[in-house]
């Protein structure tokens, strides 16, 4: 790599960090005049405990906005160049799970890792949203649906031979996994709460 290339790298890195650091999900419960959405559920900023409120408009904009901040990320990057876009879409993850202003202390990434993958790839996103769709409706549980979704997508990717992607969303997958190790342990002992449940 070129020092121009690792100067682009690193630029876009930085441009998706700051971008998808943005806490959506905490900014609008506290305008909206419900708190600390830290203080709730699972204490996460993003749409799932957003809708532990009860309120379903601002847990559908927290889930719009933090899914666009990814994918304003590579939509930017990517007029410059493809790889920039990737990692763009990647920084933009770990400022959406690791963002400095609230001590590293994030979201999940899983609107954000969706945002990212609509405009990397639509064929991803389709099978992102049938395996976590039909997850979903099948079990009511977001945090499995999510974890499977991360399994089948850098499986389809490596499949129809977009490999770049596919390492892309492979290391996303782990960060979603490790992001997901508590609710792992809850689903695992039939703790885990299911959609729409409040508290």
């Amino acid at each position: 790599m070129t020092g121009g290339g690792v100067l682009a790298t690193i630029a876009a890195l930085a441009f998706g960090y700051l971008l998808g650091s943005i806490p959506f999900g905490l900014v609008l419960t506290k305008m909206a005049g419900l708190g600390d959405i830290r203080s709730i559920g699972s204490g996460n900023i993003g749409a799932t405990n957003v809708l532990r409120t009860g309120n379903k408009k601002l847990a559908a904009l927290t889930l719009a906005l933090d899914a666009l901040k990814g994918a304003v990320a590579v939509l930017v990057a990517g007029m410059i160049d493809p790889m920039a876009a990737l990692f763009a879409g990647f920084g933009a993850f770990l400022g959406h799970l690791y963002p400095a202003w609230l001590g590293f202390k994030g979201g999940k990434g899983v609107a954000t890792y969706l945002g990212i993958l609509i405009v990397v790839t639509w064929k991803g996103a389709l099978v992102f949203a049938i395996v976590w769709l039909g997850t979903a409706f099948a079990t009511r549980y977001s945090s499995l649906a999510a974890l499977l979704a991360a399994i089948a997508v850098p499986l389809a990717l490596f499949i129809l031979g977009m490999n770049a992607p596919a390492i892309l969303f492979l290391l996303m997958s782990l960060l979603v996994f490790i992001k997901h190790r508590q609710n792992i342990s809850r689903l695992m002992n039939g703790s885990e709460s299911k959609i729409g449940a409040k508290g």
